[in-house]
């Protein structure tokens, strides 16, 4: 059911960044086909021939509501729902509403990278609460410091869950902990959601604005089938928002801004999430295997380095530092290795020895890729 076609002569910022004989694992979108129902019905709208400006998508918006009611139980209208570009749109649009120059933003790092740019971008300050690895083996909030990290003038937390890179998919308990801070000092809360449908067996997603009204009211939820459905390019996402003022100093903040979602991504939506559940399922046992694959390469055949399991997302974030390079990991895996990688301070000054693989690949892709890592790091 899943091929994964050529794509270096297909404009693939993947595929095209490095030379051919680089294998690309690092930016976050699948060398899978997207699904079967996407695929027909984009023939069927480019058949039509004729690419006008779109209506904002009714039956999109419908969709939605319907998948969050089914999915996490969570009751929205299609107000609640503004169709927009993108996540990262999404989560400068909301600093934009909520936060006024000098102001800050909380965020969590490892992150990321666009969350860092966020603050620049309206002029506020960033303060971070560091994610760290716990002693059950997964990262954790460090919840003492989240709230010591608030300060005054802290008017927005940009949440990441399922969290990239790290791959938590956290529990309501720790969400509930996150958000009742973030009431206590009136900030509102910008969930970066996007990798929610990729959540493995044993885990849950649970999005923070689900879990009271008093929270929703508070809470800016970003969604979009981008990754799930390997439709990144095509550029449609969903900001969802049930307190009514606040959604009026989004689409306020956005005036002039910001254009609207384009035609084939609204298409390539509506398809993935009205027909698209059986692929899910699919695709999810696949990059469960590739996982588990990855976790007991590395944990074999790369001893030193350090691999937490990912909940969620298909991205691992390997430390490094034991191996005391010369040169950042990823250069280092470049350099000698021929695989491409994230470099981990992109995430974060925290990241510096570490390095952010897409494990969102055939087997062979990924096989070969691990192999010439090891013999790197064996040859050294």
């Amino acid at each position: 059911m899943f091929t994964s076609p050529d794509r270096r002569e297909t404009d693939s910022i993947k595929w095209m960044r490095y030379p051919q004989d680089v294998l690309p694992l690092w930016v976050a979108d699948m060398d899978f086909t997207s699904p079967p129902a996407v695929m027909e019905a984009l023939h069927k709208r480019v058949e039509h021939g004729v690419f006008g400006y779109a209506l904002v998508s009714s039956e999109l918006k419908n969709l939605i509501v319907e998948r969050m009611q089914l999915r996490y139980g969570w009751k929205i209208s299609r107000d609640a729902v503004m169709l927009i570009p993108g996540v990262i749109a999404g989560l400068n649009l909301s600093a934009h509403a909520v936060v006024k120059p000098g102001e800050s933003i909380l965020i969590q790092p490892p992150v990321y990278p666009p969350f860092f740019e966020v603050p620049g971008n309206c002029g506020a300050r960033t303060v971070m609460n560091e994610v760290k690895l716990g002693d059950s083996g997964s990262y954790e909030v460090t919840f003492e410091d989240f709230e010591q990290q608030i300060q005054p003038d802290t008017r927005l937390f940009l949440l990441c869950n399922p969290h990239n890179p790290v791959g938590r998919v956290y529990t309501p308990d720790e969400l509930l902990r996150m958000a009742e801070m973030c009431l206590r000092h009136d900030l509102v809360i910008c969930s970066d959601e996007i990798h929610s449908d990729l959540v493995y067996s044993g885990h849950t997603h649970t999005p923070i604005a689900s879990l009271s009204e008093a929270i929703a009211a508070h809470t800016i939820t970003l969604i979009a089938p981008s990754k799930t459905f390997n439709i990144a390019g095509l550029d449609c996402a969903a900001l969802i928002c049930t307190n009514p003022d606040l959604m009026k100093k989004l689409k306020k903040a956005g005036q002039g801004m910001m254009g609207g979602v384009n035609l084939l991504g609204i298409t390539a939506a509506e398809a993935a999430y009205r027909d698209g559940a059986d692929w899910l399922a699919e695709i999810l046992e696949l990059l469960e295997s590739n996982r588990d694959f990855l976790l007991d390469f590395v944990r074999q055949e790369m001893p030193g380095i350090h691999i937490t399991c990912p909940q969620g997302t298909y991205l691992a974030w390997l430390d490094c530092s034991e191996f005391d390079l010369s040169e950042p990991p990823h250069e280092f895996f470049l350099k000698n290795a021929k695989v491409g990688l994230n470099p981990g301070d992109a995430f974060g000054e925290v990241g510096r020895e570490h390095v952010r693989l897409n494990f969102g690949c055939s087997r062979e892709t990924l096989e070969i890729a691990l192999e010439r890592m090891a013999g790197a790091l064996r040859s050294r």
